[in-house]
């Protein structure tokens, strides 16, 4: 009973979510981690994914509605401009592999493929291929191999 009082009050890792905007149809999301008592390593936000141009036009709608299911709303800035926002952690996770795998990809049939086998992950399997992705020598490999695996081709 004592262990399970005590994951209740586990700290959380903390992220946020920061949208750039360059031009009127040139934007780019970024997740980072932030330092928190849940992450005593970080001493500063540690970069999980970015998505922009060609790939994040092709899941923007999935994006928007992602966010819209956490309650967070973009709206528009002005070019040069940043916003920020808190992400819960599993938010973090699947979007911040999303962002990773999609990020070289131009194939908009694979980059469909990709993203509905990134959204179909539990938290536990996002989780899994995150850390892959962040804390491996060699992360590509990792996600090629995502790719591939979600992808029919």
């Amino acid at each position: 009973m004592r262990g399970s009082v005590a994951m209740a009050y586990a700290p959380k890792p903390v992220y946020d979510l920061r949208l750039r905007v360059h031009s009127s149809m040139n934007w780019t999301l970024s997740i980072y981690q932030l330092p928190s008592p849940a992450t005593p390593r970080l001493k500063e936000p540690e970069h999980v994914g970015t998505l922009s141009g060609a790939a994040l036009r092709l899941v923007e709608m999935r994006v928007l509605k992602r966010l819209m299911r956490e309650r967070i709303q973009l709206g528009a800035l002005k070019p040069g401009k940043m916003r920020t926002w808190l992400l819960d952690e599993e938010a973090a996770l699947h979007l911040g592999l999303l962002f990773r795998v999609l990020a070289p990809m131009r194939s908009a049939d694979r980059v469909r493929e990709v993203a509905e086998g990134v959204e179909a992950m539990g938290r536990e399997e996002a989780g899994y291929w995150m850390s892959m992705a962040m804390h491996r020598s060699h992360p590509r490999r990792v996600l090629a191999a995502l790719r591939m695996l979600l992808s029919s081709r």
